[in-house]
């Protein structure tokens, strides 16, 4: 199964070598859940993605339609990924696109990937990436496709010790992971940092802003220090396959979950069945 692919709505595995998507990064992406034959968060990522799409003005594809074919992709599926590009279409060379681009719309499907349940009951190791994130207001927030950055901060650990690390802005500031957001936990206040700049708004992100204020729980998106992390009473990592997953250690300095943790997670799984594990709170 893993690899399948759609383009503009046909089963394919290639495109042109003149999509912009592919000579410039010149496009948007999500990537969603699939349980049981269906992505549950669908409008959350269309959402973002229309953001992105918007912000590049790149045409955005129909919404029944790219629903249409993702459920397509999805069906018979128990526990899946599926990743949509769209890209701002094909052209010549040079940056400058088409007056009227004709956008790509690409729907993948992926194995789910396996992580030990341990990541989630007890916590992950968070390394430290030497590779900083460029600020740029204009593509703060949406997942766009560069991500050389990324691709560079990943590459530089090898030992599966860690699982995720994280990546400061050129202040260092702290920003997000490699693939992920992170909370900060100071007793019963969560802590996020501010993504105006740069870094990904991800959907899980929002959730727990969301269900957090529903919790009564307080929440602030602030300016978060390297020194902040490592005084944290407890540490999050969140994005829509892992959900949420707790650091156990960073750098010398060790966490538990804690109930902040616990409560979310409890909260997620009752509706968003990423792992079967028992929760204590």
């Amino acid at each position: 199964m893993n690899g399948r692919s759609w383009i503009n709505g046909v089963e394919q595995a290639t495109i042109a070598v003149s999509d912009r998507g592919l000579q410039y990064g010149d496009g948007v992406f999500e990537t969603l859940a699939v349980f049981d034959g269906h992505c549950p968060w669908f409008s959350a990522h269309f959402q973002r993605l229309a953001a992105g799409c918007e912000r590049l003005a790149i045409p955005l594809p129909d919404k029944q339609l790219l629903f249409n074919e993702i459920e397509r992709a999805a069906e018979g599926q128990h526990k899946a990924v599926i990743k949509i590009v769209v890209t701002s279409g094909q052209a010549g060379r040079g940056y400058r696109r088409p007056a009227k681009p004709q956008p790509n719309r690409i729907v993948m499907l992926y194995d789910w990937p396996t992580y030990p349940h341990a990541y989630w009951q007890e916590g992950v190791t968070l390394y430290h990436c030497q590779t900083q994130l460029t600020c740029n207001p204009a593509l703060a927030g949406i997942k766009h496709l560069n991500r050389l950055e990324q691709v560079l901060a990943r590459n530089e650990w090898h030992s599966t010790e860690y699982a995720e690390g994280l990546m400061c802005d050129g202040q260092g500031n702290v920003i997000e992971g490699t693939m992920s957001n992170i909370f900060v936990v100071q007793g019963n206040t969560l802590f996020t940092p501010d993504l105006a700049a740069c870094g990904v708004k991800g959907v899980m992100r929002q959730w727990v802003l969301n269900t957090a204020e529903e919790l009564d729980l307080e929440v602030q998106q602030t300016v978060l220090s390297v020194n902040d992390i490592k005084q944290a009473d407890a540490v999050m990592l969140t994005n829509s396959l892992i959900g949420m997953w707790p650091v156990k250690a960073f750098e010398l300095n060790r966490y538990q979950p804690g109930p902040v943790y616990q409560t979310l997670l409890k909260y997620l799984l009752n509706t968003y069945p990423l792992v079967n594990i028992q929760i204590t709170a």
